[in-house]
């Protein structure tokens, strides 16, 4: 991985193309790092610190690491190729084959915006007391607004300042607990599994690596058409992604950490398990004094909100990748798709009586997709035929296997009740 970094970055490092110019093209990345602090990520966070103290915090590491790997990959497809995951996946794969591999997908992301439509019910439920239903039903409406009328784009550095600003919230109260930083440390790269720890470890993996990321991520970059500019735009673009993607999924990894040590220390160390968000919304008291509810509440909304829009987007992506077409919000079968997925979603929301651990299993079962997902990926990312010079090497082809093998097993262990 070293060898990678400086391949991509030692060349044009300084004068024109040096850090200003790096931070230029930051974005893309941003969209996925809303994606994985959303409201099942929250879920997952809280439980794991909650119940299992510091020992979950190498789920949290492994999971970004894996995330920094296979979304670089992907969209590293989207730039060298002109095409999204959905579209070389019809593309390139047998036709039945590939719909069954976008099915599960486009299922899986229909999971991801129950999950985010439920936080934001919740968050709603919190501030004004109304039925989860209701707030359910209130927030895919504005999701779906907001996509179908573009005006997300308007709001998005605001909805993703405001989310940024309550992540930074959790980093600071570290400093107003007591954390065991030699605990802390030790469980960040050393891998253990306490009894019953299964479904949040592979929730926590499902809440940060989530399919519908990759092929959001891959869609977004693409759209430029890197790949009809030359070559040396395309090899540009690959290395300020690489640190777009470095720089956004790290804030992340430092938002989730935080989110489970303070968990740790507030809650692990007096022996109460979070099996409700609202409960967990006093882990910001220190900090934000007695307005932390409803600040925890607000932050949840838009989490919520940001997130089902960009989830949004991914099933409208997969949908059009179906057809062989680009994502386009006033194109049918992207339009279709977006509405579709927000239904499924909603009816989820509506079967759901523990809005918690509707929560949990929801990012369980996106870590059960994520294997087909990863495998896809690897056999289109590692074809010379589908990329010509920039097919996968050796070593980042036996890498990313050992990631699908290490979430297989992982999934497995769930399903066999380990």
């Amino acid at each position: 991985m070293l060898d990678y970094l400086r391949e991509h970055f030692s060349a044009e490092r300084t004068g024109a193309h040096g850090g200003l110019e790096i931070l230029r093209h930051i974005g893309p990345g941003l969209l996925v790092t809303v994606g994985f602090i959303d409201p099942g990520n929250w879920a997952s966070n809280m439980a794991a610190g909650s119940q299992f103290g510091y020992s979950l915090l190498w789920v949290v590491t492994l999971s970004t690491a894996t995330l920094i790997v296979l979304q670089h990959n992907a969209a590293h497809l989207g730039i060298a190729t002109g095409a999204c995951l959905a579209e070389a996946t019809m593309a390139h794969l047998p036709r039945p084959l590939a719909r069954a591999v976008l099915g599960s997908a486009y299922a899986a992301t229909a999971a991801t915006l129950m999950a985010e439509v439920l936080g934001g019910a919740v968050a709603l439920q919190m501030l004004f007391g109304l039925p989860l239903r209701t707030g359910a039903a209130l927030v895919a409406a504005a999701s779906i607004a907001m996509l179908f009328t573009s005006s997300y784009k308007r709001i998005e550095r605001w909805i993703v300042a405001f989310v940024s600003i309550v992540g930074l919230s959790f980093l600071a109260e570290i400093a107003l607990v007591d954390v065991s930083w030699q605990e802390a440390a030790a469980s960040w790269v050393v891998p253990s599994m306490p009894a019953g720890s299964v479904t949040v470890i592979v929730s926590i993996l499902g809440s940060v690596v989530m399919p519908h990321n990759l092929f959001l991520h891959s869609e977004v970059v693409q759209a430029n058409h890197y790949e009809a500019q030359g070559d040396k735009i395309v090899a540009e673009r690959l290395r300020y992604e690489l640190f777009d993607t470095l720089f956004s999924m790290g804030v992340g990894w430092a938002i989730n950490s935080a989110m489970v040590i303070l968990a740790a220390a507030t809650f692990f160390t007096r022996g109460v398990v979070v099996d409700d968000l609202a409960k967990a919304a006093v882990t910001l008291s220190p900090i934000l004094g007695p307005a932390s509810s409803a600040i925890f509440a607000a932050a949840l909304l838009f989490a919520g909100l940001s997130s089902s829009v960009t989830a949004g987007m991914a099933a409208g992506t997969i949908s059009a990748g179906m057809f062989g077409e680009e994502y386009d919000i006033h194109d049918r079968h992207s339009s279709l798709g977006v509405v579709l997925a927000f239904a499924v979603g909603i009816g989820a929301c509506l079967a759901v009586t523990d809005a918690f651990e509707g929560l949990m299993w929801s990012q369980a079962l996106l870590s059960l997709q994520l294997p087909i997902t990863i495998f896809v990926q690897i056999r289109l990312t590692s074809s010379p035929r589908v990329m010509g010079k920039h097919a996968n090497s050796p070593a980042l082809k036996a890498l990313l296997v050992a990631i699908g093998v290490v979430v297989t097993a992982l999934d497995a262990a769930l399903l066999l009740g380990l």
